[in-house]
Parts: structure tokens; sequence; C-alpha cells
């Protein structure tokens, strides 16, 4: 029994819970909730009792496969966000049930199992191709999820917009792959950090390369200028799918920046600055986009839409901080930690949100109103999830932003 055993397993539940629709249109979707929140929690627990050495993995993944700390933590976290995702899912039924065509919801309980394995083996990837076949694995899942809603004119715009622009960024990436290849000679993360040491390599195809799998990948987290999809998608979308967007997909796309950049920036590497002074660049200019739109909203989707923005740029500032080891976390614990303090708390909005669409409320800031009164709870946790989001002092988000900013200061000194 390995780490990839279980990832192969819920790969494979959802697609046999695909199938089960087909062949039982009539199956209640409470059993298909049941079998697939039961599959993830089952993996769950073979996860945290699982061998995470590279050793227990089948021969022929070893070559492709990493388990260090890194790559346990990303998918732990995937596993766990998957689940509160089919949870929310479940709990939003009978809202979800009204906007498709047949009432049927079985791509929504079986392709985030598909999406949670492919954001697994994304942790794990130790060369290009590996990534770029578990990240289309989940962007191609994503496209049918944000379009899910066929009966919401918003659903199936924010599915054109995401196709489109998808299309496009895996066309960038893909080119990117092929410049790095063709200038470094690998495709491994290791090959390349090596080729990238070496003097003789040939500076500008590298940096081109590097330049377009930035922008390949600044469209899978939300870094600016390729930002323009995340409002409209955010907003057109299902909750719970807005919810594994915000949390999972950006998190999968975080830790492939983060393998891609610890060898691009090696001790040592010919484009090690200019890497560098980009990612300065566009995370702050992430900052702005995310931060100013925002004063200007109304839906809490949409603001969560741009906050989401706004947190990619400090994420990128931390993976800038390639000398920092404040704490002891380099610029990979940077991001971590950011996640591990910013993802629950945009979970915890999502999850307050999608309480009040089942009770009739709507999506505008004008339907908070009252809500202390309404329920006091529900203003309380949703109070907790905004100011922490902010970086108020005293909360989790504070201490993530804090960190970034050390980080910075650490690596201009």
């Amino acid at each position: 029994m390995s780490v990839f055993t279980i990832e192969v397993g819920l790969a494979l539940l959802g697609l046999v819970l695909l199938l089960l629709e087909a062949f039982v249109p009539n199956i209640n979707r409470r059993t298909v909730s049941s079998i697939s929140l039961g599959g993830v929690v089952l993996g769950l627990l073979m996860f945290v009792f699982v061998s995470k050495d590279t050793s227990s993995l089948p021969q022929f993944i070893q070559a492709h496969h990493q388990l260090d700390t890194l790559a346990v933590f990303y998918k732990g976290f995937a596993l766990v966000i998957t689940l509160l995702v089919l949870w929310l899912t479940s709990e939003c039924g009978s809202y979800l049930s009204k906007f498709t065509l047949d009432g049927r919801m079985t791509e929504l309980f079986s392709l985030p199992l598909v999406v949670c394995a492919g954001m697994m083996w994304m942790a794990s990837a130790k060369d290009l191709v590996t990534v770029f076949v578990a990240l289309e694995l989940v962007t191609v899942s994503f496209y049918v999820l944000v379009a899910f809603a066929r009966k919401s004119a918003l659903a199936l715009e924010a599915g054109v917009k995401y196709l489109i622009l998808g299309a496009l960024s895996t066309g960038i990436l893909v080119f990117g792959v092929a410049w790095i290849y063709g200038s470094t000679g690998s495709l491994s993360f290791a090959g390349i950090a090596k080729a990238l040491v070496n003097a003789e390599t040939a500076k500008l195809p590298v940096l081109l390369g590097a330049g377009f799998l930035l922008a390949g990948l600044g469209f899978k987290v939300a870094a600016a200028p390729f930002h323009i999809w995340v409002p409209d998608v955010y907003q057109g979308s299902p909750l719970p799918v807005t919810t594994f967007l915000s949390v999972g997909s950006k998190a999968a796309g975080f830790v492939v920046l983060t393998r891609l950049l610890d060898s691009l920036m090696i001790e040592g590497s010919i484009v090690g600055p200019e890497i560098k002074g980009v990612l300065l660049v566009i995370g702050s200019l992430t900052i702005l986009m995310g931060s100013l739109p925002a004063l200007f909203q109304q839906s809490v989707k949409r603001l969560l839409a741009y906050s989401s923005i706004s947190h990619a740029g400090y994420l990128i500032l931390a993976l800038g901080c390639s000398g920092a080891t404040r704490l002891g976390l380099d610029s990979g614990g940077l991001v971590a930690f950011y996640l591990a303090t910013y993802l629950p708390m945009t979970v915890l909005a999502f999850v307050v949100l999608a309480i009040m669409r089942i009770n009739g409320a709507g999506e505008d800031l004008t339907d908070f109103r009252g809500l202390a009164k309404k329920s006091p709870f529900l203003a309380l946790v949703m109070t907790v999830a905004f100011a922490s989001l902010a970086g108020l002092p005293l909360l989790a988000g504070f201490m993530g932003k804090l960190f970034v900013f050390l980080g910075l200061v650490d690596n201009a000194a």
C-alpha cells in the first residue's frame, strides 16, 4: 500500500460514479454523496497511516514522484479540502439541483475526486510532463464543474470564459515547456536546476521559456495580469465549485510554482536575479489589482474573488523571498504557512455564504444587513473570516502576511 494507491483509487472512484449514473439514472443523490464522502474519508485515513517513503511507490512511478515534506503537506491538504467541498455540495444539493436540466448532480460528487487525485499528483511531480498531465486533469474537470448549473446564464458565461482562457493558458504553458527543454535539455526539475548553474547554458532562451511558464501558471493561480477571468468565473460557478477553485486549485498551482522556482532560482542560477525581480513586480501588481477593484464590489462572491487575487500576490511575493530563512521557513515554507492560514478562512466565508443561500438569502452585501440579529453565530464566523483575510492582528491571516513581509526584509538585507 502506498500514497499512489490512494490517488489512483480516488480517480477510479470518480470514474465509477460517472458510469454509475449512466447505467443507473435513477440513483439517489444521497447515495452518490455518501459514496464519494466515504471514499475521501477512507483515503484520508489511509493517508495518515500509509508509508510516506518513496520506496513504497510502484517501481514505474518512482522516477516521476517525490514524497518530501512539501508533497505530504499538499496531499493531505487536497484530501481535506475535497472532503469539505463534497460535504458543502451535499448540504447545498436541494438548492443546486434547481439549476440542472434533470435534477441530477453526480458530476458534482464524482469530478472533485478526480480533481483531488490530480492535485495530489501535482504535489509530487518531479518533471514538467507530470505537472502538465496532472494540471490538465484538474483543469478539464473544472471546465465541467464551473458550467454545471446549466439553467444559469451566469454559469454558462463563466464556463465559456474559463474554457477559452484556460485553453489559451495551456498553450502558453506548453510553449514554455518546449523552450525550457530546448535550452536545458531536460524536463525534470533537477535537470533544469543542473543546467542553470552551468555557465555555458544560453540565458535568453531560458528566460523566454521561464516567462511563458510563469504566464501559463499565472492563470492557474490568478496572478496579474492573468487574473481577469476570476471575478466572473467565481460569481457564475456553483458555491462549492467556487470554494474548490479558490482553495484547492490555488494550492495546487502554488505547489507547482514552488517546485519550478526552486529549480529556476537555485543558488548560482544564470536567471535567478531576473526571475526574482519579475516575481516581486508581479506580486506587487497582483495585490493592487486585487485590492483596488474590491472597494467597489457589492457581490460577496466577487469580493472574495478579488480577495483571492490579492492573496495570490502575497504568495507570489513569498516565492520571491528565495534567500529568506526567517523562523526556519524558506520561500516554499512561507507559501505553505500562508496557505494554511488563508485557505481555512476562505472556506469559512464560503460556508456562511452557502448557508445563507440555502435559507433563501442572496449574495450581495445588502443581504448581510441585520445578520447579527438574525443569526449571531453566522455573523461572528463571517466577521472572523473576513478580519483574518484582511490580516488584522491576533488572527491567523495577520501572521501569514507578517511572515511574508519579514521574508522580504530578510531577502533585501
